[in-house]
């Protein structure tokens, strides 16, 4: 090796082992080296027993996927590069040509979206339930369904569902069927803090591990877990299959967030609680949807089988407001931000046209919906934010 490339390239030295640290080392790559052709030949990746291809898992994803399946109470972990593509990954998982999708009437809009067009199209059929309503869900369980969605609370509207009732339906639908429905939770909210969910019976958690495990804004992520091996075998193949993974840079971000991930949830939950119900009687607003709120709907179900609530609160205001004058109370926000997402440091806020979403169940007012997502800002100046844009709103 006398050229100066191929002795980079082909460098002798290696660090000593021992070295230990808070953070877990960031490993990337596509090629990975074998030591011979038998290791080549069968070297195993699908148990984390070894390596094969930077897309089949590096140290740093297999140690977020094993941190991920502690925190949601699973067994099994696998990434995906977003939380839309961890719902996706899911549905293909699961559902065959001529197989039905069950999903809440207030689903994540992008799951729907998914179902209506892709699903659709591969001759996967999909239907709505009203997810406050088992017996509907029972009704609506057909011979072809193979996969039911459930989310905890609703997108937008934050209603809570009876989970375990909704598992319940799922398993005597079960009885006798040669290939079992599967339940499948998307517990974004949830974060793996607020609640156990397969604890509560379900199947499958997802999560956007945008949201909460990150907690900065700056990466996405997905995540499934199981607990059942041969439901995991099936997302793992078809992960592989559809040749999905993440990056060492973004999974080290995620699991530079997991410690304080608890601590996080609970400053915002306190804070999110604080504003939801100083909210409630503030001039032209009509209704809070919080599940930690009474009144809300579902919040008998969160109090039973949750210990804590999200960053996410809605407020309807009085119908004598047209959707100009909502927008303009966006407008007039300034801690709160216009934007997706939520569970990062900075507030957020987005105005939602609720009945143009809706398919099966009735939205009770006439009046606009703005979601908020509470950061990590002082409640006090949130609180002053939007004081300030509702004194304007209710102003003649």
């Amino acid at each position: 090796m006398s050229t100066l490339p191929t002795r980079l390239i082909h460098h002798p030295y290696r660090p000593p082992e021992g070295f230990e640290a808070v953070a877990p080392g960031v490993h990337k790559a596509s090629t990975v080296f074998f030591p011979n052709v038998h290791a080549l030949r069968t070297q195993e990746w699908k148990d984390k027993s070894g390596y094969t291809y930077g897309l089949h898992g590096t140290p740093t994803t297999f140690t977020l996927e094993e941190r991920i399946a502690t925190i949601e109470g699973g067994r099994f972990c696998v990434l995906a590069p977003s939380g839309l593509s961890a719902i996706s990954l899911v549905d293909m998982a699961f559902l065959r040509q001529g197989d039905e999708l069950l999903l809440p009437d207030n689903a994540y809009g992008p799951n729907k979206s998914f179902a209506h067009v892709e699903l659709q199209a591969w001759g996967i059929a999909h239907r709505y339930y009203d997810p406050m309503d088992p017996a509907d869900l029972a009704a609506k369980i057909s011979p072809a369904t193979r996969l039911v969605w459930i989310e905890a609370p609703g997108s937008i509207t934050l209603e809570f569902p009876d989970i375990p009732a909704l598992v319940a339906v799922v398993r005597a639908a079960n009885a006798g069927r040669e290939r079992p429905i599967v339940s499948a939770l998307d517990n974004t909210w949830g974060a793996g803090v607020a609640f156990q969910a397969f604890e509560l019976g379900v199947d499958v958690s997802m999560q956007a591990l945008t949201k909460y495990p990150s907690g900065g804004a700056d990466v996405l992520m997905g995540s499934v877990v199981t607990r059942d091996e041969a439901l995991h075998r099936q997302v793992l193949l078809t992960h592989m299959r559809l040749g999905l993974g993440v990056s060492g840079n973004d999974a080290e971000l995620v699991l530079r967030g997991l410690p304080t991930l608890a601590l996080r949830y609970a400053a915002q939950d306190a804070a999110t609680r604080a504003l939801a119900q100083w909210m409630q009687a503030q001039p032209g607003v009509v209704r809070v949807l919080h599940p930690a709120l009474e009144g809300s709907p579902g919040h008998e179900y969160w109090r039973r089988d949750a210990t804590a609530a999200a960053c996410l609160f809605s407020a309807v205001f009085d119908e004598r407001f047209d959707q100009a004058r909502v927008d303009a109370f966006c407008d007039r926000l300034r801690l709160f931000r216009l934007g997706w997402s939520w569970a990062g440091p900075i507030s957020l806020c987005a105005p939602y046209d609720v009945p143009a979403i809706r398919s099966v169940t009735r939205w009770p007012h006439q009046g606009g919906l703005v979601r908020f997502a509470v950061g990590l800002e002082a409640v006090d100046d949130l609180k002053a934010d939007l004081a300030q844009a509702l004194s304007a709103l209710v102003s003649p």
